[in-house]
Parts: C-alpha cells; sequence; structure tokens
C-alpha cells in the first residue's frame, strides 16, 4: 500500500481535537471504572499464579506477619512452604493449544468469490503469520485468558523496508492485558462490537520529553489538567500515561440502489459514475459510513492521528470466564477458584514440616550403667558412624539374667489426620481447575485405549472453552486480515504466500483488474501464468483446531507404513507419497525417481475433473488408436513392398542366369556331334521327369 494504512500527523490533531480528547478522558475515566473491581482480582490471580518460595504470594499478608520476621526480628518462626501447582495445570491448556493451534482458513462467502483466490488469502495470511512471529502473540494472549481471565492480540502495519513506500500486515502481542482498556458494553467474545479502545503505555517523565520533544511540557498540561478528576490517571509524580486510542466516526449519509444491485454513497465518485450510466438511483435510504480513527494522546494533547484503513477496530480480545453481576462485568480464569485449595495445601505441607521438624530426636532407652565407659560413643551415635557401641551388661534384676539392649524408641510420624488434609487439599485443587489425574499423565485403573482417552476427555471437557475462546479471537483476527489485506496490497506487486506445507512461493496480485483471477496462456491455450485480485468478491474465515502440519505429517507416514507393509503391491501405485511424508536428506528426490516409475494415469488421475476435459482425453486416446492402426498398415505394405523388391530381383537373376546357360549351350553346340547333343537332351529330359517337372502324358484310348 503506497498510503499508509494508519496515516500520522506528528502534533498536528484535527480541528476537533478538544472535544476527541474530553471525550477520551471519559472513556477512559468510564472503563477504569468499570472494570477496576474485576481487574482488582485479575492482578491477585496473577501474582498468585507466580507464586514461589521465593516471594510468599500464595500467603496472606496477616498471616505471613505471624510466621516470620517482622522488622528483622523473628517472632515464633514457623514454616511458609510454597509447593505451587497451579502453573501446570494451566500449562496443561495453553500446551494444548499449542500442539493443536487454531488455523484460520479463509471461503468464499458470494458468486464472484473463487476458491483459487481463498488459497491465496491462506497463503497471504500464513505469510504474515510467519513473519510477525504471529504463535508468540498468541501464546501470550492464551497464557493471560487461563491464568487470570483476559488476553488482547492486535493488528498493525509496518513498511516492507526502509527505503519502500509499501506494507505487511502484522499481528502483534500485548503482553500486559492490564494496559487494554475495551469498550466495557461490548457483548461479542472477541470484542468484535467494540465502540473504542485504548492501548496505554507509562513513562517516566525523562522518557516522555526525549520521545516527543515537540509536545506539550509536562507543567502546561498539569495546568490544563487543573479541576478535571481524571488528571491522576494520565499524569501522577513520577510518570505519564501515553494511550492509542482508537474510535468509530460515524456520518450519515444517503446510500443509493442502482441496476445490478450496485450501492455507492451519494456525492462520492463511484455513485457519480453510476449517475452517469444509469440515471437516477432506482432507491436511496439514510445510512451509517463508520470509519475507523486513530491516534496517541497524552490526555490533552493529540501526539499524532490518522485513519486505520480497516472496518474493525484491530485490537482482538481473548477472554476466559466471564460474569455480568449487578450489571458489572467479572473475569476469571483457571486460578481464580483454586487458590484457596492452593492456600490450604501450602498450609498443610507446612503444618507437617513444623511437626517433623519441633518433634524430639528418638533417644536411646537403657539402663543405667549400661553406658558407664562409653559414653562417648553413645553421645556422638547420631552425628557419627561407629563401626560398633559397647554396653556393659547389667544383672541387677537380682536372678542373674542380662537386661535387654538399649533399643532407639519410636520416632515420631505426622497424623494421619493432617497427611489425609494434605491429600484432600490436592484433589480440591484438580477438582476446582477440572483436571483430574489421567489429564494430569497419572496412571489409574483404566488398561484399554479407550479408558484412557474417555478419562483424559473429561479433564479436556472441562477446559474447553478456552480454548474455543481463544479459537473465536483467532476467526475475528483472520476476518480483520481478509478485510484488509486488499486494502494493503492496492498497488501492482509480487506477494509472496506460504502453504500449509511450510514452503513460500510467489503471486502476481493486481487490484486494477476486474475478475478476481486472470489466466495468461500460450499461443497452444496452456496457462503459463495467473494474476489474481483479492479485492473481487466476498470471503468469510473459519477456524480449524488440530494438530500441525508436522505432527499430521508424521501420522500420515506412520499410518501409510502399516498399510504398505500389509500391502507391499501398492508400493508401484503410492510408494512416492510415502517417500515424500519422510524427514530426512533426498527424500523429496527419491520420491520424484519413485514418482517417474508409476503409471502416468495414476499420477494424473482425478476425481473431480472437467467433463469438457475428459471427452478432449478420450478423443486424444481415440486418435492415439488410430494412429497406431495407421502405422501398422504402413508397416505392412512396407514390408509387401520390400517382399515383391525381392522377387523381381530373384526373377531377374533367374533370367540373367537362363541367358547365361543359353549362351554357353550355343557357344558348346557348335563343337558337338550329333550323338552328344541326343544324350544332353534325354538326360534333361529324365531329370525333369524326376523332378515332378515333366509329367508323361498317358496314352489316350481310342477305342
Amino acid at each position: 500500500m503506497k498510503d499508509t494504512a494508519v496515516l500520522k500527523v506528528a502534533n498536528n490533531g484535527p480541528d476537533n481535537g478538544p472535544e476527541i480528547l474530553a471525550e477520551a478522558r471519559s472513556r477512559l475515566q468510564m472503563a477504569i471504572s468499570a472494570m477496576s473491581e474485576t481487574r482488582e482480582s485479575e492482578i491477585d490471580d496473577l501474582r498468585f499464579y507466580a507464586g514461589s518460595p521465593d516471594n510468599n504470594w500464595q500467603w496472606p499478608s496477616d498471616v505471613l506477619a505471624t510466621r516470620g520476621a517482622v522488622q528483622g526480628q523473628t517472632i515464633n518462626a514457623r514454616p511458609t512452604l510454597t509447593i505451587n501447582k497451579l502453573p501446570q495445570h494451566v500449562h496443561q491448556v495453553t500446551n494444548e493449544q499449542r500442539v493443536n493451534r487454531p488455523g484460520i482458513k479463509v471461503i468464499p462467502s458470494d458468486d464472484e468469490a473463487q476458491e483459487e483466490v481463498a488459497e491465496i488469502f491462506n497463503g497471504v495470511i500464513r505469510h504474515i503469520e510467519y513473519i510477525s512471529d504471529a504463535d508468540v502473540a498468541y501464546d501470550t494472549a492464551c497464557e493471560n485468558q487461563v491464568a487470570y481471565g483476559e488476553g488482547y492480540v492486535r493488528i498493525l502495519t509496518e513498511y516492507c523496508s526502509d527505503d519502500s513506500f509499501d506494507q505487511d500486515l502484522k499481528i502483534g502481542r500485548i503482553r500486559n492485558s492490564f494496559s487494554v482498556y475495551m469498550d466495557p458494553l461490548i457483548q461479542d467474545p472477541t470484542g468484535a462490537d467494540q465502540r473504542w479502545c485504548f492501548i496505554t503505555e507509562d513513562f517516566t517523565k525523562q522518557e516522555y520529553e526525549r520521545l516527543y520533544p515537540d509536545a506539550a511540557p509536562i507543567t502546561t498540561l498539569m495546568g490544563l489538567g487543573v479541576g478535571d478528576q481524571s488528571i491522576s490517571q494520565w499524569i501522577n509524580e513520577n510518570t505519564i500515561r501515553i494511550a492509542e486510542y482508537f474510535y468509530y466516526d460515524d456520518e450519515k449519509r444517503t446510500l443509493n440502489l442502482y441496476p445490478g444491485n450496485q450501492t455507492a454513497f451519494d456525492g462520492t465518485p463511484e455513485d457519480k459514475q453510476l449517475r452517469m450510466m444509469f440515471g437516477k438511483p432506482q432507491r436511496s435510504r439514510q445510512a451509517m459510513q463508520r470509519k475507523v480513527k486513530w491516534c496517541k494522546i497524552n490526555g490533552y494533547e493529540i501526539l499524532e492521528s490518522g485513519d486505520w484503513a480497516g472496518k474493525y477496530i484491530p485490537v482482538v480480545r481473548v477472554v476466559g470466564n466471564e460474569f455480568e453481576v449487578d450489571g458489572r462485568l467479572y473475569i476469571s480464569g483457571l486460578v481464580r477458584n483454586a487458590k484457596d485449595a492452593q492456600r490450604m495445601y501450602n498450609y498443610w505441607v507446612s503444618q507437617e514440616a513444623e511437626m517433623l521438624a519441633l518433634a524430639p530426636k528418638a533417644p536411646f532407652i537403657g539402663y543405667g550403667g549400661q553406658f558407664e565407659g562409653y559414653e562417648q560413643q553413645w553421645k556422638t551415635a547420631n552425628t557419627q558412624n561407629w563401626p560398633y557401641l559397647e554396653v556393659n551388661p547389667d544383672v541387677t534384676d537380682g536372678q542373674g539374667a542380662v537386661l535387654p539392649l538399649p533399643a532407639r524408641a519410636q520416632p515420631p510420624m505426622a497424623s494421619s489426620g493432617l497427611l489425609q488434609a494434605k491429600v484432600g487439599a490436592a484433589e480440591d485443587i484438580k477438582s476446582a481447575t477440572g483436571q483430574y489425574n489421567a489429564s494430569l499423565g497419572m496412571t489409574s485403573n483404566e488398561r484399554s485405549g479407550k479408558a484412557i482417552l474417555a478419562r483424559q476427555r473429561e479433564g479436556d471437557i472441562g477446559t474447553y472453552h478456552y480454548v474455543d475462546n481463544l479459537a473465536r479471537a483467532i476467526r475475528h483476527v483472520g476476518r480483520q486480515l481478509v478485510d484488509m489485506i486488499p486494502k494493503i496490497y492496492d498497488t501492482q506487486r509480487i506477494a509472496r504466500i506460504i502453504g500449509e506445507d511450510g514452503e513460500s512461493s510467489t503471486v502476481k496480485i493486481n487490484p486494477m483488474q476486474e475478475e478476481p483471477v486472470r489466466k495468461i496462456v500460450d499461443e497452444e491455450g496452456n496457462t503459463i501464468d495467473k494474476i489474481y485480485n483479492p479485492a473481487v468478491g466476498k470471503y468469510d474465515v473459519k477456524v480449524i483446531t488440530g494438530p500441525g502440519y508436522a505432527t499430521k505429517r508424521q501420522e500420515a507416514l506412520e499410518s501409510m507404513a502399516q498399510l504398505l507393509q500389509g500391502n507391499p503391491q501398492l508400493w508401484q501405485v503410492a510408494g512416492d507419497l510415502f517417500v515424500k511424508n519422510m524427514d530426512w536428506p533426498g527424500a523429496d528426490d527419491l520420491a520424484a525417481r519413485l514418482a517417474r516409475t508409476i503409471d502416468p494415469k495414476l499420477l494424473n488421475a482425478e476425481e473431480d475433473e472437467d467433463p469438457a476435459l475428459q471427452a478432449a482425453q478420450m478423443q486424444i486416446q481415440a486418435m492415439g488408436q488410430e494412429m497406431e492402426q495407421m502405422y501398422q498398415m504402413l508397416q505392412s505394405v512396407q514390408q509387401s513392398m520390400e517382399a515383391r523388391d525381392l522377387q523381381i530381383k530373384e526373377q531377374a537373376n533367374q533370367i540373367k542366369a537362363y541367358d547365361a546357360e543359353t549362351k554357353r549351350i550355343a557357344a558348346v553346340q557348335a563343337g558337338m556331334t550329333l550323338e552328344q547333343i541326343q544324350d544332353i537332351v534325354l538326360g534333361t529330359i529324365a531329370a525333369a521327369m524326376d523332378t515332378g517337372d515333366l509329367v508323361p502324358q498317358q496314352p489316350q484310348n481310342l477305342a
């Protein structure tokens, strides 16, 4: 796109800047007020989730005051152990999402849209996700959503390079969800119906002055905020808040309808062109033309401003659990309901450690006099490894019997009630998170594959709404990208796309052509190139959740290996596909060689082939058969002509031989007698009769 998607104008706000700033301050104050209660709980959830033995965030402050050190003085020091089980439960959900990532799938939604162009959209979106590390943005939003209830993803634009005016779309990460203040009146879980949104960031005053040297001084801003109760939301003693502010600017305009169901707003170039073609519009109505505006503000001054090219505010919400109670919105994640169970587990573990630590060590018990002379060894028996310990026999029982040797007393044991309470707290954590032993990888009574999967499915169902809400958010991201791609790729360019298998390629885009796909053919009618216009037709988005391409490829390889092992003859028809799915150097080359050994009819077979193409192929096959027959006939004629030529040559040779023999006989006859000639004639006749060449004529019966 030659003009930026967000046209930024530094230090030059619009004419109605004061009204925009006043409305922005009012809206931010409303959002903070509406979300203050739930945000406090979410921050506490985050601290609890990040609790560790080093910070004791899972222990209430009043309990810590009675168990630890106060002002450096140890008062009744007692153990405060933190055995944090919650990250395992959260990662059970988030890592499942990483394995089965939701994927954006573009589909045609009207008669002008084509499946081919939808695939181009898919390839461009995969390229956008790749160059912007979208998996990091998705994973961060999912982690925040599951941990404390809300995460966010944003869409933004960047120049392709420092020396270019072309832009690329990016999917941005929002690490701090508490920096986003979205319209609290939204109904859509992804925030698709929001009317405004803030993305805030707090800077130190020194950093602010360095980044915005032309902005009004902080003292001036504080003067502008005199009497404004919301000034504390923008400026405090150490920091100043900068906010990206997205909002809709609605303008009531007249929408005209022309033949062919063509519409245009009154006064636009498109409307003037349609009036020239069709004259007066068929119908007119009042409609709201909505534009997305963007500006960067400090509360009392517009630092930058511009228009956003898309029809949606480019901030997408990923929500966990959402409740509306008495008109107020409450959001939570997986941690909220498991906090008490985790606290109880920490308490019982600490109590167990305390009881065992404070219990007296088990002493040796013996009779007086048994240790006399060996006191040093027995005193150090707990710290040194003596090879043996000696005692004195004591026979003071009055009957001369030797008394028993010294024995250690029974060591202290934790009470069964304490152990049961700890186990119960661990089970409460599982029930609060909806994840049980099978989901956490623990063995149980199940032995069959079906039973194990059924138990694992219980945990998946208990947390599936998190995955489903993430899929909804990614679907809205896809819709925004489909809306923005034709507006960003608004000049002729070669765009890079990425296929489902991860292979990259390029396509030509021309937004000026009228058809969605234009084929360039050679003199013989073969397609040599294609040019696409993604702006023609309407497209929608669905989300496919499942294993990634690499996982599917591995599963396909294992399935094909089993199939080929049982049916070796399939190597002749599908061996190239089996090798192609292998992941080692040279696999593609070997697959290509195997493909050349397979019948071309199998390689080129298509189930949904065009009937006209099928008829053409049948005609080509019939012509090939006729040519084969003609070739066979030509071969037969050629062979016949060769045989006739050979026969003629043989006859010519015979004639030459007879002629030579006649001349020889004539030459010899001159010197021969009559008797010699008679003998030769008789011999010739006899030889002819022997060979059957001369058959004697039978005498006729004249009677």
